[in-house]
């Protein structure tokens, strides 16, 4: 099973599919890069082949080229995959200045198989969120649960992105008018997946089953899309929710991040 999950990721969620929502895209060799809004620069590829350490330094060299010359990049990252095997690809993100953050781990599952029936609390209710106002008031849970200051900018990206893209999907779990739990489903165009993100649930209302029951409503909710496969990269904290819904670690990812040093 896993074997075939990481066979389906590599092949379907790689290079192309990161980039679909960039403002602009390049490429370098192996190495795809893209921008997004907000100032934020994205380094991606299928592979890295055979590249030894000199080969490895030319490249890291090349991403930053390229994020240098393009204006208003905050920050850039470089995302690596465990499974990939790059001896000294570590050792040549650090001394160009990136910075490695948490480790996450790679889940897959099969939508058909996470798509049940979870009992809700009484008086928890789950629905899409809509409304600008149902959007606010999930992105300001989730800044309590992520401790972000700048959730109502996120917000606003938010809004602006469902508006500009119906298939993303907003999904929330009501009680007493107050978001409780969320998180969103991302169909991936030209594959078998969707991605599960944004998952959050306020500290008072966890191990209750609210947020397996919002995966199991995604799940369905990707099925009625013709997706077989649900994926998300999740920290150590939400790993263990995802793999009591059905999901399974098949590897693991990390961000490199470059800030330019006037940031």
């Amino acid at each position: 099973m896993r074997p075939a999950y990481l066979a389906a990721y590599d092949s379907q969620l790689r290079t192309e599919s990161e980039l679909a929502h960039a403002i602009r895209t390049a490429a370098h060799g192996p190495l795809r890069f893209a921008e997004f809004p907000g100032g934020r620069g994205f380094v991606t590829y299928a592979g890295l082949g055979d590249a030894d350490v000199a080969a490895l330094d030319v490249l890291v060299d090349a991403a930053l080229a390229h994020f240098r010359s393009a204006p208003g990049i905050r920050s850039v990252e470089w995302k690596t995959r465990g499974h990939d095997r790059v001896p000294g690809l570590h050792d040549a993100l650090v001394a160009h200045g990136f910075v490695p953050e948490e480790t996450e781990s790679i889940m897959i599952g099969e939508a058909a198989l996470l798509a049940t029936d979870i009992a809700l609390p009484d008086g928890v209710g789950i629905r899409r969120a809509r409304t600008d106002e149902e959007v606010l008031a999930m992105e300001e849970m989730q800044g309590v649960v992520f401790e972000d200051p700048d959730w109502r900018a996120r917000a606003e990206t938010t809004m602006r992105r469902i508006r500009e893209d119906d298939t993303v999907e907003l999904w929330i779990a009501v009680a007493a008018g107050a978001v409780v739990s969320a998180g969103r489903l991302e169909p991936v165009a030209g594959t078998e997946f969707a991605g599960l993100w944004g998952g959050a649930t306020l500290p008072e209302w966890r191990g209750l089953g609210i947020y397996r029951a919002l995966t199991a409503e995604r799940a369905r909710s990707a099925l009625a899309r013709g997706k077989r496969y649900l994926q998300s990269d999740s920290t150590e904290f939400s790993r263990p929710i995802l793999e009591r819904a059905g999901l399974v670690k098949v590897s693991t990812t990390t961000p490199y991040v470059w800030r330019p040093a006037d940031d």
